[in-house]
């Protein structure tokens, strides 16, 4: 029987909360930058960027949940970078400078996608040989 198909995966009723609670930060840093409310839309990347550390932290056991949420985390910076140069009116070459972070969560993302879940599949797809084998 193949692992992947009944392998399941929930998230703990006090993550979960954690995880809405980052939706409404990020949601209200995000309405700050749409209406240009610089003091709480600056204040409000604490909180949000933070909370998806955390979130991504709580979640390292699971390489799928990291990878994702490592991604996530680069976006928020990156989407804070963004906010910032606007808010101080920076020149918009530097915005050029929020694709590093951009980048750097679409790169692991790749690696998850190209690299890692091909590798497991093939893991899994031996292993089950090896079973069939030993039978």
């Amino acid at each position: 029987m193949n692992n992947q198909s009944t392998e399941m995966y929930a998230v703990p009723a006090k993550f979960r909360g954690m995880e809405n609670l980052h939706i409404l930060f990020w949601l209200v840093k995000d309405i700050c930058w749409c209406i240009a409310f610089k003091p709480l839309g600056i204040a409000m990347i604490f909180p949000t960027f933070s909370m998806a550390v955390y979130i991504m932290w709580q979640n390292r056991q699971h390489v799928s949940e990291l990878t994702h949420n490592m991604a996530i985390a680069l976006w928020i910076m990156a989407n804070s970078m963004w906010m910032i140069f606007e808010f101080l009116r920076v020149d918009d070459q530097y915005r050029l400078y929020c694709l590093i972070p951009f980048s750097a969560g679409l790169l692991i993302l790749l690696y998850y996608y190209l690299y890692y879940v091909p590798f497991i599949k093939k893991r899994i797809a031996a292993e089950g040989d090896t079973i069939k084998e030993e039978a």
